[in-house]
């Protein structure tokens, strides 16, 4: 599955207690050769791994890590690795396992055993590739089309796709204002414009997001004169028509202008916001300051440069941004990928991990990808996580926040 399938419902699920043992494999993956070629290999010698651990695992009887390393192997088998993008995760535990494909790159492979999954990469996911809406229509059909990041796929939903109704008795031409050279000046083209704002109506009340709307110049003036609220509350659209019968390949890129658009409306919001935030002392930058601000559950925006990641030192309740380079004493290769090995004691019921964000020395924990455990800290009290191009917020440390006010009274 990919991050379009990702709904609040599904993570909420995911994020439920399993009975120990429930593992989580992270794996970065390659889009294009010859990288691409060693994914295979480097997957089964993480199953192996965690295989390995299963079985020094003194809480983990045999039969159920037979079971556990049985849906692992499922999972391997019905994953299609022509198809990855930048992280594979797996789930398995006792009865289940899934996998997802996600756009955003992890710097480790990682192998969590604990009693619940892992969701940090998903939530990170998620937060970077927002959902969207796009709307492609002709006068006689109308499809709608489900977006995340890189991912375009079509929705059965709310009476869609809606063809045009053949039956309706053909009346005359109603006199309008403009010039409606094609299929938009009869009755029939109206109501058949008037039945998609209508559903398009429904589906954006129960599902707001972002609408992208493609069609022939003379059809989004048509839709957006016989149409309500809905036709007229899209933030980008794309005066193209053949695109009701397109491939979802063809309507990505013929809306690639209008992806940008919104992205570059949302990451203007997002900065707007922010400086609202400063002139009420409701600002916080920094990864120190953002960080204690998403624990505390103060967060109600954060804003995070894409492609910021942050290696830290935890001592004294605070972060020491440390230099990625370099690994920690006590690091041990982990299925010959090079990863480190840290956690708590096997078998104890606690998280154990290679490739963890906490390994300990005596200056502290160092945690590898605090930026993405900042981003599932706010998305758990509900704020907004919007990720801006590099170099936007340079001034304040990469990463920067709004905080509730109400929240930071004493």
């Amino acid at each position: 599955m990919r991050t379009n399938d990702l709904t609040n419902e599904v993570l909420a699920g995911l994020r439920e207690p399993r009975p120990y043992p429930a593992v989580t494999l992270v794996l970065p993956t390659h889009r294009t050769r010859p990288a691409k070629t060693q994914d295979p290999v480097r997957l089964r010698n993480l199953i192996a791994e965690a295989s390995r651990r299963l079985h020094e695992d003194p809480a983990v009887p045999e039969r159920v890590r037979a079971e556990v390393v049985g849906h692992l192997e499922q999972a391997e088998a019905e994953v299609d690795l022509v198809y990855t993008l930048d992280t594979l995760v797996l789930f398995a535990a006792r009865g289940e396992h899934q996998f997802w494909h996600l756009p955003r790159s992890s710097p480790v492979e990682r192998i969590v055993i604990s009693d619940t999954f892992l969701t940090r990469n998903l939530v990170a996911a998620k937060a970077q590739n927002r959902p969207y809406w796009v709307l492609t229509f002709a006068e006689d059909r109308a499809r709608l089309w489900s977006g995340s990041g890189e991912d375009l796929a079509e929705e059965r939903r709310e009476g869609f796709p809606i063809e045009q109704d053949k039956n309706l008795p053909a009346r005359e031409w109603v006199p309008r204002t403009g010039d409606f050279p094609t299929g938009y000046r009869d009755e029939v083209a109206l109501q058949h414009l008037r039945a998609v704002d209508a559903d398009l109506a429904k589906l954006l009340e129960h599902e707001p997001r972002p609408l992208i709307i493609a069609g022939l110049a003379q059809g989004l003036s048509a839709l957006e004169d016989v149409g309500t609220h809905a036709a007229r509350s899209a933030l980008a659209t794309v005066p193209k028509g053949g695109l009701t019968d397109a491939r979802a390949s063809v309507v990505f890129d013929a809306i690639a202008p209008a992806r940008a658009e919104l992205l570059t409306a949302r990451t203007d919001s997002a900065l707007e916001r922010l400086g609202q935030a400063r002139g009420r002392k409701e600002f916080v930058a920094g990864i120190d300051e953002v960080w204690q601000a998403a624990q505390e559950g103060r967060l109600a925006l954060l804003v995070v440069e894409e492609p910021f990641r942050q290696r830290v030192r935890l001592a004294g309740g605070h972060l020491e941004p440390l230099p990625e380079e370099g690994g920690e004493a006590g690091e041990e290769g982990a299925g010959g990928s090079g990863t480190g090995v840290a956690g708590q004691s096997v078998g104890s019921g606690e998280p154990y991990e290679v490739g963890d964000e906490a390994d300990v020395d005596d200056a502290g924990e160092v945690r590898d990808d605090i930026v993405d455990e900042t981003v599932e800290f706010a998305l758990s009290t509900e704020a907004e996580v919007v990720f801006v191009p590099d170099g936007t917020l340079e001034e304040h440390g990469r990463i920067a926040g709004a905080v509730r006010y109400a929240w930071s009274r004493a």
